[in-house]
């Protein structure tokens, strides 16, 4: 495939494939050989293809977030509890992936398990999605949880 750079942001490409000659040339329905005229769209075929570079907004600074980590891996005072309670973490976390898949195998426990999954969306939509004092309830409580688990509270 050749490109052609036509400016810093625009890139053309054209894509060169080989001619079929040793075969015998199919018609298409308008009477013109097939092969004529997939060649002819060959040719016509461009794509531009644009690339920008994003904004800062939303992107994480991998240094200043790095420092983060250091500052409050700094500040934790029993260090080997929390290392244990990572890892205990990492194998319930196997742990319940090998039971779901282990009760996926019986016949009628996924279509259940689709169903409490249903009933437990739309009462979530209901409970905390559908009103507007249930939608602030429902931001009030996660910013609460992240302070608590980022310790500021």
């Amino acid at each position: 495939m050749a490109a052609q750079v036509v400016s810093c942001r625009t890139v053309v490409a054209r894509a060169a494939l080989p001619c079929s000659a040793g075969r015998v040339a199919r018609k298409s329905f308008i009477g013109a050989p097939l092969a004529q005229q997939q060649q002819a769209v060959r040719a016509q075929r461009k794509f531009a293809v644009r690339a920008e570079v994003p904004t800062r907004e939303g992107q994480v600074d991998v240094d200043e977030l790095v420092k983060d980590l250091q500052t409050k891996w700094d500040r934790v005072e029993n260090k080997t509890s929390v290392i244990v309670y990572g890892a205990g973490g990492i194998v319930v976390l196997w742990l319940a992936g090998t039971i779901v898949g282990a009760l996926n195998g019986i016949p009628l426990l996924p279509k259940a398990f689709e169903l409490v999954g249903l009933g437990y969306t739309a009462w979530f939509t209901y409970r905390y999605l559908l009103f507007k004092s249930s939608r602030e309830e429902l931001v009030e409580d996660i910013e609460s949880l992240k302070k608590k688990i980022s310790g500021e509270q």
